[in-house]
């Protein structure tokens, strides 16, 4: 098994109220991204693969990255916010988060009624979710050579639910702290995965760059 390093996309449209429209970086999501790139030659950071969701916003922060050639792998795109959202609202009728904080308290809700069942609409399951993403990293790791991986924050989420077997309310906080453009790593010990790093954004630490520090 080899070493997996998961990169979250550089930030998006943060104005977005859908997917379709969410699905860009913005300009300072190509920076962040660039910056990476940068950073990760400078320091001798060299692999032999880098995948990317098909996304428009995974597969233009692997390119900003510099990646020279991208094996793009479907298990690699993000769960429908939006529309998970949406019937949770449908559902329950509860009001819509408008600040970060209420955001905060209102996404560990959102999960727990999706892993239950509770929410109806024509998107995945939660059970299907963590599925593709514990095949996708399994089927990575059994490759040759470090891999680099362009994705989305709840795959990254995801990926570290199922190597450290969190429960959904820590999982879903987890998820939420995910910096744009950071850098982890899962790494084979014994027989499995375990997460070694775990949101690191050393490109952007400077005191100059800490206004790209972003979430969304």
């Amino acid at each position: 098994m080899s070493q997996i390093t998961l990169i979250r996309h550089g930030q998006a449209n943060t104005t977005a109220t859908d997917e379709q429209s969410y699905d860009n970086l913005s300009d300072l999501g190509r920076q962040q991204t660039r910056w990476l790139g940068e950073y990760m030659r400078a320091h001798g950071e060299e692999f032999d693969r880098v995948y990317a969701g098909s996304l428009n916003r995974q597969q233009q922060s692997a390119q900003e990255w510099g990646a020279a050639e991208i094996i793009t792998d479907e298990r690699l795109n993000e769960f429908s916010f939006y529309e998970i959202s949406n019937a949770m609202h449908a559902a329950f009728d509860l009001p819509r988060p408008t600040t970060r904080e209420e955001f905060i308290a209102h996404m560990p809700l959102v999960f727990s009624a999706w892993q239950d069942g509770h929410l109806v609409g024509d998107f995945e399951s939660f059970h299907s979710f963590q599925s593709r993403v514990d095949d996708a990293l399994h089927d990575i790791a059994a490759g040759d050579g470090r891999a680099a991986v362009f994705t989305s924050g709840g795959i990254i989420g995801m990926a570290v639910r199922v190597t450290m077997g969190l429960d959904t309310g820590t999982f879903t906080r987890l998820m939420l702290s995910i910096l744009n453009s950071s850098v982890h790593r899962i790494h084979p010990v014994g027989a499995g995965l375990t997460l070694t790093q775990f949101n690191a954004i050393p490109h952007l630490e400077a005191r100059d760059r800490h206004h790209a520090q972003t979430y969304i």
